[in-house]
C-alpha cells in the first residue's frame, strides 16, 4: 500500500484522467489550505470557476486526506479517483447554484459570529479580520444560503472585507445584531433535548419520563446554541441568556465549550471548574472531530458582574 507522500503524487498525475471531457482544459493544483484547527492538502482545478464580474476565482477543494482514507479502506485507485472527480463535478454545480445568489451589496447584514480556538488557528487568524475573546477569537462569516435544512457560508478573509469595505471593527458590529436575527440563541435543559429526541424515535411518553426525570434545576447541564445549531458556541458572545440563566439558577454559571456548534453551562455550585475540564478534554479527544473542537477550557459567568472569565488555565492543545 502506497503512503501519504507516494498517494499525494499519484493524485497529481492521474486524476485530471477521471473528469468529463468538458473539463479537459483543466489542470490540477494542489495546495494547503488552512481550515479551523488544521492544515489539510487538497485538490482543485485550474482554471478557476470566476464569480461573475468580482475578480475572484472558485473551485472546489477536494481533500487528499480524506481521499486517501477511502483508499487505505478500499485499496482500489480506480474507485478513489472516479468518487473525488464525481465529488468535484458535483462541487462545481453546487458553486453556480451559490453565485447566483451571491449580493455584495447586501452582504453587510448577512455578516455573522463564529468562534475559533486562538492557539490551534494561529495561522489562520493572519489572514482575517478578528477579535480576542479570552483564548478564542472571534471571527466572521459572510451567509450566503439558508433554508429548513442547510445554512451556507464562508469565512470573511482580508480580501473579502477589503471587496465589502468592512474592516474589523464594521463586521463586528454587523455581526452582533445580524447573528441574532438569523440564528437567534436557544437554551434548553438537558432533559428538554432528550425528549425531543426520544419523540423523534417514536419513544412512548411513559417511557421517555423514566430517562428524563428531571434533576434539580441548579443540577441540571444546560446547551446553548441557535436554532441551526451552527456555530452556535457564539451564542455565549450575547450576555443576556447567560445572565438570564444565572438568575434563573441565583448562581454564578461554569460554561463547558462543547464544540464549535454548542456549549453547555451549569450552576457553579454543581461542580468545580478543573473536574469539569478535564471532562471536556476527554470528550473533545473521543467525540468531537477536529475541526468541531473549540477549547479545552472552562469559563466563569459571574452573575452579579456579568462577565465571562476563564475558570481554568490548563492545557488548550486540541489535537
Amino acid at each position: 500500500m502506497m503512503n501519504y507522500k507516494m498517494f499525494k503524487q499519484m493524485v497529481k498525475d492521474r486524476f485530471p484522467v477521471y473528469m468529463p471531457p468538458e473539463y479537459a482544459n483543466c489542470s490540477i493544483g494542489i495546495q494547503q489550505v488552512t481550515k479551523v484547527n488544521r492544515t489539510v492538502d487538497c485538490i482543485n482545478l485550474i482554471p478557476m470557476y470566476n464569480i461573475g464580474n468580482t475578480g475572484h476565482s472558485v473551485s472546489p477543494n477536494i481533500y487528499i486526506d480524506t481521499m486517501y482514507e477511502h483508499y487505505k479502506e478500499c485499496e482500489d485507485l480506480h474507485e478513489v479517483f472516479q468518487t473525488a472527480a464525481d465529488a468535484m463535478v458535483h462541487g462545481f454545480e453546487g458553486i453556480t447554484q451559490i453565485v447566483q445568489k451571491l449580493d455584495f451589496d447586501t452582504a453587510k447584514d448577512n455578516i455573522i459570529f463564529q468562534l475559533v480556538n486562538t492557539k490551534q488557528n494561529k495561522e489562520m487568524l493572519c489572514g482575517v479580520p478578528h477579535r480576542t475573546f479570552q483564548d478564542l477569537s472571534i471571527i466572521y462569516r459572510w451567509k450566503i444560503e439558508q433554508d429548513s435544512n442547510v445554512t451556507a457560508s464562508t469565512i470573511v478573509h482580508n480580501g473579502l472585507a477589503e471587496k465589502l469595505k468592512m474592516d474589523e471593527e464594521s463586521l463586528f458590529a454587523a455581526a452582533m445584531v445580524n447573528t441574532k436575527r438569523l440564528l437567534p440563541p436557544v437554551v434548553k435543559n438537558m432533559y428538554e433535548i432528550m425528549h425531543e429526541l426520544f419523540v423523534e424515535q417514536g419513544m412512548p411518553e411513559e417511557v421517555i419520563s423514566m430517562y428524563t426525570e428531571d434533576l434539580p434545576e441548579d443540577m441540571c447541564m444546560y446547551v446553548i446554541t441557535n436554532d441551526m445549531k451552527y456555530y452556535g458556541a457564539a451564542s455565549m458572545l450575547y450576555e443576556n441568556e447567560l445572565h438570564n440563566l444565572a438568575e434563573k439558577l441565583q448562581s454564578d454559571l461554569y460554561i463547558m465549550p462543547s464544540s464549535i456548534h454548542e456549549i453547555i453551562a451549569i450552576s457553579a455550585n454543581a461542580g468545580t471548574p478543573n473536574v469539569l475540564a478535564q471532562m471536556v478534554a476527554e470528550i473533545n479527544m473521543n467525540e468531537v472531530s477536529l475541526e468541531e473542537r473549540l477549547s479545552n477550557q472552562v469559563y466563569h459567568y459571574d452573575k452579579d458582574l456579568r462577565i465571562i472569565s476563564l475558570a481554568t488555565d490548563g492545557t488548550n492543545d486540541l489535537a
